[in-house]
């Protein structure tokens, strides 16, 4: 992505995630994210696909979709979307810990709903369970999700603490 940074009456494109801006290039301070790192912590429930939860290059963290499963069980945390969506959010501060992030630090989360009716008990549980924390936020109805029984997932951007 390319951001568009105007000097004078010209503009010129500015370096995005990340890196420094147009002028700090020109004086050869170029900040780059470093390659692709992929892991899944063991503390949290195995990918359902072959992919890896997190990638992280330089700062820049996402965190690809997770349903509400309890890791010790491998089951649903419930049926209902209030302890899914609590437990979502347990496991995402456990993988954002794992690579040096908070909750606090999170840039934008997606929540995938598989019915949007449950919008406001999601809204509720997230808001009891991210307290004070109001990142950007989508939220999507999806005709299907691939874990059986699962009410959402969600995935996230954020960045490591430093």
């Amino acid at each position: 992505m390319i951001f568009r940074k105007k000097t004078g009456t010209a503009t010129r494109p500015a370096v995005c995630c990340g890196s420094k801006s147009v002028d700090d290039q020109e004086q050869g301070q170029i900040a780059m994210p470093s390659k692709v790192q992929t892991s899944t912590p063991a503390n949290t429930m195995a990918p359902v696909g072959p992919y890896s939860h997190i990638a992280m290059a330089g700062e820049f963290i996402t965190i690809g979709a997770v349903a509400g499963v309890d890791p010790a069980t491998r089951e649903l945390a419930g049926p209902d979307i209030s302890s899914q969506t609590k437990q979502i959010l347990d496991a995402f501060e456990i993988m954002l810990a794992s690579v040096g992030s908070d909750l606090d630090h999170v840039i934008h989360i997606n929540v995938f709903l598989a019915d949007m009716a449950d919008f406001a008990a999601m809204n509720s549980a997230y808001a009891d369970r991210m307290g004070h924390r109001r990142p950007a936020r989508t939220a999507i109805a999806v005709a299907g999700l691939p874990k059986p029984g699962a009410l959402l997932t969600m995935n996230l951007t954020a960045v490591t603490r430093d």
